[in-house]
Protein backbone atom coordinates (compact mmCIF):
# COMPACT_ATOMS: atom_id res chain seq x y z
CA UNK A 1 0.00 0.00 0.00
CA UNK A 2 1.19 3.49 -0.80
CA UNK A 3 -0.12 6.61 0.96
CA UNK A 4 0.00 9.70 -1.24
CA UNK A 5 -0.41 13.05 0.53
CA UNK A 6 -0.91 16.28 -1.39
CA UNK A 7 -0.38 19.83 -0.24
CA UNK A 8 0.79 23.22 -1.45
CA UNK A 9 4.16 24.84 -1.99
CA UNK A 10 4.91 28.41 -0.89
CA UNK A 11 3.33 29.76 -4.13
CA UNK A 12 0.07 27.87 -3.52
CA UNK A 13 0.73 25.30 -6.24
CA UNK A 14 -0.45 21.74 -5.60
CA UNK A 15 2.40 19.37 -4.79
CA UNK A 16 2.92 15.83 -3.57
CA UNK A 17 4.05 16.17 0.03
CA UNK A 18 4.79 12.48 0.44
CA UNK A 19 4.43 9.15 -1.30
CA UNK A 20 5.34 6.36 1.04
CA UNK A 21 4.34 3.06 2.54
CA UNK A 22 2.68 3.75 5.88
CA UNK A 23 4.07 1.98 8.92
CA UNK A 24 1.97 -0.75 10.51
CA UNK A 25 0.73 0.55 13.87
CA UNK A 26 0.10 -2.85 15.45
CA UNK A 27 -0.06 -6.49 14.39
CA UNK A 28 -0.88 -9.79 16.05
CA UNK A 29 -2.56 -13.08 15.04
CA UNK A 30 -6.00 -11.41 14.93
CA UNK A 31 -5.44 -8.02 13.32
CA UNK A 32 -3.04 -5.86 11.34
CA UNK A 33 -3.73 -2.18 12.07
CA UNK A 34 -2.41 0.69 9.91
CA UNK A 35 -3.15 4.32 10.77
CA UNK A 36 -3.18 6.49 7.64
CA UNK A 37 -4.31 9.97 8.67
CA UNK A 38 -5.90 12.01 11.45
CA UNK A 39 -7.52 15.43 11.30
CA UNK A 40 -9.38 18.08 13.25
CA UNK A 41 -12.90 19.16 12.25
CA UNK A 42 -11.69 22.75 12.01
CA UNK A 43 -8.76 22.00 9.68
CA UNK A 44 -8.59 24.63 6.98
CA UNK A 45 -7.12 24.53 3.49
CA UNK A 46 -4.21 24.59 3.19
CA UNK A 47 -3.55 22.10 5.94
CA UNK A 48 -0.16 21.35 7.40
CA UNK A 49 0.42 17.81 6.04
CA UNK A 50 3.35 16.85 8.25
CA UNK A 51 1.13 16.53 11.33
CA UNK A 52 -1.61 14.50 9.68
CA UNK A 53 -0.24 11.03 9.09
CA UNK A 54 0.39 10.20 12.73
CA UNK A 55 -2.65 9.59 14.93
CA UNK A 56 -0.60 10.39 18.03
CA UNK A 57 -0.18 14.00 16.86
CA UNK A 58 -3.96 14.55 16.68
CA UNK A 59 -5.75 11.87 18.71
CA UNK A 60 -4.53 10.35 21.98
CA UNK A 61 -6.69 7.23 21.50
CA UNK A 62 -7.49 4.83 18.68
CA UNK A 63 -10.99 6.32 18.87
CA UNK A 64 -11.19 9.97 17.83
CA UNK A 65 -12.26 12.73 20.20
CA UNK A 66 -15.24 14.89 19.29
CA UNK A 67 -14.53 16.81 16.10
CA UNK A 68 -11.53 14.72 15.11
CA UNK A 69 -11.21 11.89 12.61
CA UNK A 70 -8.99 8.89 11.92
CA UNK A 71 -8.51 6.99 8.65
CA UNK A 72 -7.16 3.45 8.92
CA UNK A 73 -6.86 0.11 7.20
CA UNK A 74 -7.72 -2.97 9.26
CA UNK A 75 -6.82 -6.50 8.22
CA UNK A 76 -8.71 -9.04 10.30
CA UNK A 77 -7.60 -12.68 10.48
CA UNK A 78 -9.85 -15.66 11.34
CA UNK A 79 -8.24 -16.09 14.75
CA UNK A 80 -10.64 -14.26 17.11
CA UNK A 81 -9.30 -11.55 19.35
CA UNK A 82 -9.39 -12.66 22.98
CA UNK A 83 -7.96 -10.13 25.43
CA UNK A 84 -8.08 -12.64 28.28
CA UNK A 85 -5.64 -14.91 26.41
CA UNK A 86 -2.98 -12.19 26.04
CA UNK A 87 0.10 -12.15 28.26
CA UNK A 88 0.91 -9.09 30.38
CA UNK A 89 3.62 -8.18 27.85
CA UNK A 90 1.16 -8.44 24.94
CA UNK A 91 -1.40 -6.34 26.84
CA UNK A 92 1.25 -3.74 27.63
CA UNK A 93 2.34 -3.57 23.97
CA UNK A 94 -1.29 -3.21 22.89
CA UNK A 95 -1.88 -0.38 25.39
CA UNK A 96 1.07 1.53 23.94
CA UNK A 97 0.37 0.82 20.25
CA UNK A 98 -3.43 1.06 20.43
CA UNK A 99 -4.21 3.38 23.35
CA UNK A 100 -7.80 3.30 24.53
CA UNK A 101 -8.72 0.09 22.69
CA UNK A 102 -8.70 -2.17 25.74
CA UNK A 103 -10.96 0.32 27.57
CA UNK A 104 -13.70 -0.68 25.12
CA UNK A 105 -13.18 -4.46 25.39
CA UNK A 106 -15.96 -6.29 27.20
CA UNK A 107 -15.15 -9.08 29.68
CA UNK A 108 -17.82 -11.47 28.36
CA UNK A 109 -16.91 -10.99 24.68
CA UNK A 110 -13.71 -9.10 23.87
CA UNK A 111 -14.82 -8.55 20.27
CA UNK A 112 -18.04 -6.74 21.27
CA UNK A 113 -17.65 -2.98 21.75
CA UNK A 114 -19.21 0.46 21.27
CA UNK A 115 -17.48 3.75 20.55
CA UNK A 116 -18.18 7.48 20.49
CA UNK A 117 -17.70 7.70 16.75
CA UNK A 118 -19.48 7.37 13.45
CA UNK A 119 -17.49 4.92 11.34
CA UNK A 120 -17.64 4.88 7.54
CA UNK A 121 -16.10 1.74 6.05
CA UNK A 122 -15.72 -0.29 2.90
CA UNK A 123 -14.70 -3.93 2.60
CA UNK A 124 -11.70 -4.18 0.28
CA UNK A 125 -11.18 -7.95 0.32
CA UNK A 126 -12.38 -11.10 2.07
CA UNK A 127 -15.53 -11.28 4.13
CA UNK A 128 -16.55 -10.41 7.64
CA UNK A 129 -19.72 -10.64 9.71
CA UNK A 130 -21.01 -7.60 11.57
CA UNK A 131 -22.89 -8.69 14.70
CA UNK A 132 -25.06 -6.36 16.78
CA UNK A 133 -25.80 -6.67 20.50
CA UNK A 134 -29.10 -8.49 19.97
CA UNK A 135 -27.41 -11.23 17.91
CA UNK A 136 -28.39 -9.92 14.47
CA UNK A 137 -25.63 -10.64 11.93
CA UNK A 138 -24.99 -9.53 8.37
CA UNK A 139 -22.18 -10.63 6.07
CA UNK A 140 -20.09 -7.98 4.36
CA UNK A 141 -18.19 -8.71 1.13
CA UNK A 142 -15.78 -6.70 -1.08
CA UNK A 143 -17.39 -3.45 -2.16
CA UNK A 144 -19.93 -3.47 0.67
CA UNK A 145 -19.97 -0.35 2.82
CA UNK A 146 -21.07 0.17 6.41
CA UNK A 147 -21.95 3.15 8.54
CA UNK A 148 -21.48 2.25 12.19
CA UNK A 149 -23.29 4.81 14.34
CA UNK A 150 -21.89 4.09 17.79
CA UNK A 151 -23.90 0.90 18.23
CA UNK A 152 -22.58 -2.04 20.24
CA UNK A 153 -21.13 -4.50 17.73
CA UNK A 154 -18.52 -7.17 17.01
CA UNK A 155 -16.57 -8.17 13.92
CA UNK A 156 -16.70 -11.95 13.37
CA UNK A 157 -14.11 -13.17 10.89
CA UNK A 158 -14.33 -16.40 8.89
CA UNK A 159 -11.64 -15.56 6.36
CA UNK A 160 -9.06 -12.78 6.16
CA UNK A 161 -10.78 -9.45 5.59
CA UNK A 162 -9.33 -6.04 4.76
CA UNK A 163 -11.38 -2.91 5.33
CA UNK A 164 -10.79 0.83 5.03
CA UNK A 165 -12.56 2.87 7.68
CA UNK A 166 -12.86 6.54 8.66
CA UNK A 167 -13.90 7.22 12.25
CA UNK A 168 -15.35 10.61 13.16
CA UNK A 169 -15.52 11.50 16.85
CA UNK A 170 -18.99 12.55 18.02
CA UNK A 171 -20.69 13.06 21.36
CA UNK A 172 -22.15 9.84 22.69
CA UNK A 173 -25.62 10.16 24.26
CA UNK A 174 -26.13 6.48 25.20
Amino acid sequence: MKRVVTGFDEKGTSIFVSQEQPEVTYENESVRWTELWSSYADDAIPINPPYGPKRVNVNDSVFPSIGKSIFRILEFHPKPFDASALSEQELSEMRVSLPGLLDHVEDEDSQMHATGSIDYGVIISGKINLELDDGQVTELLPGDVFVQTGTRHAWRVEEKCTMAVVLVGVERSR
